[in-house]
């Protein structure tokens, strides 16, 4: 085809991934992206043993490994005593839990798709005008750019997704009321930076991951955690700060004729349990694999994803949703069944296994065309 079948929105690791794996099945592809450039700072820091598994046979799985930093599982702390650890070491056979920021993984994605000759276009604003039966219609950048058909659109264009407020799916879900802050910080501690850490304090939480030898990510639902850290622990200025409130969220529909949403567009989440990104990616494997199956139909492999991953949205929301109220309440009763029923798990190896496999991203099956 000289033209391209499915245009992408969105040029974040959702939409990268879904281009790279879409080309290398032979699917002709378009990515634009409304920003003028990558976002500087990155939300997601861990990549999962899903991903990789997802990625591997692109070159990108293998530059992750080597860039990334693993982790070997996490450490619950409480009253300045460590509560109890859950190690991710044998979480899966080949791989493990990987330190990478999102940058550096948007970074990997983009440079295996320029080897492949496919370029973001960046400054692009895409937005359904239609579709029926033959293509969907997308006007660029308001239609002054022109307007084109497609095979299919894959929207992961982010939470506020233009497609899917154009296509009218609802967005079901709550969120909290307070603000998270976010530091990243060079810290001087004694925490080991081979695991990750959640500290439990009677109004919340913090949770802690060294992104290498000197700094660390910080998150919290109080107000100036950085007062809060171990003692002994001495922190420097902070390299980036900001803030951010929760939401948990599933869209009610994630594909509507020809046009499927991906990552944020179709689920938003807490980034406990660090599914966000690694989510999104197998959104992009999924559809790819369903719009390549032999014989699929656009249409056809369009609904077949909703189905598929609509489930799949809903349940890991409800876990992560259910991992992180427990984390974060301050409810005395809540933090007297945390203090029994952590160290209880792990010991339990069905149960710390559960856990893990929500973090990995091994709670589901892996998607099959």
């Amino acid at each position: 085809m000289s033209q391209p079948s499915v245009l992408i929105a969105g040029a974040g690791p959702t939409g990268l991934a879904a281009a790279l794996l879409l080309d290398m099945r032979g699917v002709k592809v378009r990515i634009v992206d409304s920003a003028l450039r990558p976002a500087a700072h990155s939300r997601a820091l861990v990549v999962n043993p899903r991903t990789l598994d997802l990625l591997a046979g692109t070159g990108v799985t293998e530059r992750m490994l080597a860039e990334g930093r693993p982790v070997r599982g996490v450490r619950f702390h409480e009253n300045a005593e460590v509560l109890a650890t859950i190690e991710a070491t044998s979480v899966h056979p080949r791989y493990g839990l990987t330190v990478l920021s999102q940058a550096r993984s948007e970074a990997l994605l983009t440079e295996a798709l320029d080897a492949r000759g496919i370029h973001i276009e960046r400054g692009v604003r895409a937005g359904c005008v239609g579709q029926d039966d033959d293509e969907v219609r997308v006007a660029l950048n308001g239609a002054s750019d022109g307007e084109q058909g497609y095979a299919a659109v894959f929207a992961a264009d982010g939470a506020r997704s233009d497609f899917r407020k154009t296509l009218e799916i609802g967005f079901s879900g709550s969120s909290y009321p307070e603000p998270w802050p976010l530091y990243d910080v060079p810290l001087q501690t004694t925490l080991d930076r081979d695991h990750a850490h959640l500290m439990f304090f009677p109004e919340g939480m913090i949770f802690l991951l060294a992104l290498d030898d000197e700094v660390w990510r910080i998150i919290s639902n109080m107000p100036d955690p950085l007062s809060r850290l171990p003692g002994g622990t001495v922190s420097s200025e902070p390299i980036w700060e900001s803030s951010f409130h929760i939401a948990h969220r599933v869209a009610d529909r994630c594909a509507i004729g020809r046009i499927a949403l991906g990552g944020d567009a179709a689920h938003v989440h807490s980034p406990v349990g660090a599914r966000g990104m690694n989510l999104g990616i197998e959104d992009a494997a999924a559809f790819a694999m369903l719009f390549t199956a032999p014989g699929a139909q656009p249409m056809d492999a369009l609904q077949r994803y909703h189905r598929e991953r609509h489930a799949v949205h809903k349940g890991v929301v409800r876990r992560v949703h259910a991992i992180t109220a427990l984390a974060r309440s301050g409810n005395p009763w809540v933090a007297r069944l945390r203090h029994v029923a952590i160290p209880w798990a792990s010991h339990m190896p069905a149960l710390s296994g559960r856990i893990l496999r929500t973090v990995a991203g091994l709670d589901h099956p892996t998607p099959t065309p």
